[in-house]
């Protein structure tokens, strides 16, 4: 499994095309606490988010074993853009039960100018969802309001994090699932709206 760790993304993509089910457990192991927070972050509801998240592995999945994934950009790009289809898809048919619309959707990596480009408008929306979150970080514990500022406003990884806070990877990733939660309860409590 070492061996397996050491490899790129796509080196792994490729093992698991040729049928070593153990590259595919690498990639869910890299990727599956960023997609499933992101997901969490749009549905916030953790039933409905580990419905969305086993989804999005299964597309990932097929989508390898019957080689339709193409190496255009990042893994975890792709990953994400899967999850926020089948959200979108998910909303479309049941609008009237779920919230996430998509124009309510500003997903950070599908607001990158290689994907899509932000109009004044959406930069805004995005200034203030950002500003309105900045806020109510004062009220998580300080291990929190660090992941999140190191994860969304600084961009580093997970493993980044963890060699600069001095903790395990697995610590990080349960910071940064309780400052999601807890985020989502304050959002909720204070009546914060997320979108313009």
């Amino acid at each position: 499994m070492n061996q397996l760790s050491a490899m790129t993304d796509h080196e792994l993509v490729v093992l698991y095309e040729e049928g070593n089910d153990g590259a595919f457990d690498v990639l869910l192991e890299r990727h599956q606490a960023y997609i499933y927070s992101y997901i969490l972050f749009l549905v916030k509801d953790e039933d409905v988010a580990n419905d969305f998240f086993q989804d999005t592995f299964q597309r990932a999945i097929i989508a390898i074993r019957s080689h339709k994934y193409q190496t255009t950009g990042k893994f975890s790009a792709w990953l994400t853009r899967i999850a926020h289809n089948l959200i979108l898809d998910k909303s479309r048919k049941t609008e009237s039960t779920m919230t996430v619309r998509e124009d309510q959707v500003k997903p950070k990596a599908l607001n990158s100018l290689s994907l899509s480009e932000a109009t004044r408008e959406d930069e805004m929306i995005d200034s203030q969802t950002r500003a309105s979150i900045r806020q109510l970080l004062d009220y998580l514990p300080a291990p929190q309001k660090e992941v999140i500022m190191m994860r969304f406003y600084d961009d580093l990884s997970f493993k980044e994090i963890a060699e600069m806070t001095g903790v395990s990877i697995n610590t990080s990733l349960g910071r940064m699932r309780y400052a999601l939660i807890n985020l989502r309860k304050l959002i909720q409590e204070k009546r914060i709206s997320l979108v313009g």
